[in-house]
């Protein structure tokens, strides 16, 4: 007779611990492809708007070498309920609120002394094709507009398309 457990747990997903892991999404994310880039060095699409569900991932995705994520910088009026310290993998990272005068629509990334990252928070309600717009002009390296800029004009095609091409010349992507 066969000795496997005939209960069915021996199914992968059925022992009593795989019902107990999730892993969250991989983020809706854009980078720049090179150090050469605009003002910002990509987007960010959360699911959510509750950080300390969304940063784990974020953080998770971003590549190693550029250093581990110490601090991050949230616009307080889209995080107003940003917790003051998020737990990622293997360590924790300090929230803290931007300033008066500082970038909406931004979260900016601190690496210690490695570097840091400027990317551009799309609401989570963001409709599809204007979120799917912004992931891509934010991570191109000859995009000049600032967050706030593409935000205005975002949710208008024709708009988007005479900004970019007067903004950055002709052979704009």
């Amino acid at each position: 007779m066969d000795a496997r457990n005939t209960a069915g747990n021996d199914q992968p997903g059925t022992s009593p611990h795989a019902a107990h892991t999730y892993r969250m999404p991989l983020p809706r994310l854009s980078l720049t492809p090179d150090v050469s880039h605009g003002p910002l060095d990509g987007a960010w699409w959360p699911r959510c708007d509750a950080l300390e569900l969304e940063l784990p991932a974020l953080v998770g995705s971003l590549d190693p070498g550029s250093g581990t994520v110490t601090r991050v910088t949230v616009d307080s009026s889209e995080w107003p309920e940003a917790p003051l310290t998020v737990v990622a993998p293997g360590h924790v990272i300090e929230v803290a609120s931007a300033g008066a005068g500082a970038l909406t629509h931004v979260i900016t990334l601190d690496c210690g002394t490695v570097g840091r990252w400027e990317l551009l928070v799309i609401p989570p309600d963001e409709p599809v094709g204007a979120a799917g717009r912004l992931l891509i002009a934010a991570a191109d390296p000859d995009n000049p507009m600032s967050a706030a800029r593409m935000f205005a004009l975002a949710e208008n095609d024709l708009a988007w398309e005479a900004a970019r091409e007067s903004e950055a010349g002709p052979t704009a992507r």
